[in-house]
């Protein structure tokens, strides 16, 4: 019962991050199409190189979680294939409790890196854009991806646990 609440968070938590990586990159194609249409009559838009590197950030930790869920991020399989299926499960959940434990911890310190830009009221140089919702947005991310590799170790124990 408690896995499949987990499971359903843990869908609802990817698409909503997939749906707003997708706006952010619609958005960033749209200021990359008006900056091309104004830099060819005239000035370009002020501040477009310093938002395209936010919004590649953003793009980027929103995808991670669906990535990894579809099993996209390039893996080194030649070495771990020849393994054993017994051994390739128990490096597999080696690998799901390291990246979790890594993501969560990443998650921790960009939250309090965000809460720091905070503090300080950091702006960006050229348009005086607050750092924080850009960190915080990072953080979330990175936060979901690290929930999608526990649940992955979750399912991988309960797995083992009830083999025969």
């Amino acid at each position: 019962m408690l896995m499949g609440q987990l499971d359903r968070l843990e869908r609802i938590l990817i698409r909503v991050a997939v749906f707003c990586g997708g706006v952010a990159l619609v958005g960033m194609i749209a200021l990359t199409c008006a900056n091309i249409l104004v830099r060819a009559v005239g000035d370009p838009i002020r501040g477009t190189f310093e938002l395209m590197g936010y919004g590649g950030a953003v793009v980027t930790a929103l995808a991670l979680a669906y990535t990894q869920k579809r099993r996209g991020h390039i893996a080194v399989d030649v070495l771990i294939n020849r393994f054993p299926p017994r051994l390739r499960k128990i490096l597999n959940s080696f690998n799901d409790a390291a990246c979790a434990a890594f993501f969560a911890i990443l998650t921790w310190q960009l939250m309090r890196k965000a809460e720091g830009f905070v503090q300080t009221g950091e702006v960006s140089e050229t348009l005086r854009v607050a750092f924080y919702p850009f960190t915080y947005t990072v953080a979330v991310g990175c936060g979901i991806l690290a929930l999608v590799f526990a649940l992955s170790l979750i399912r991988d124990l309960l797995a083992e646990a009830s083999r025969p």
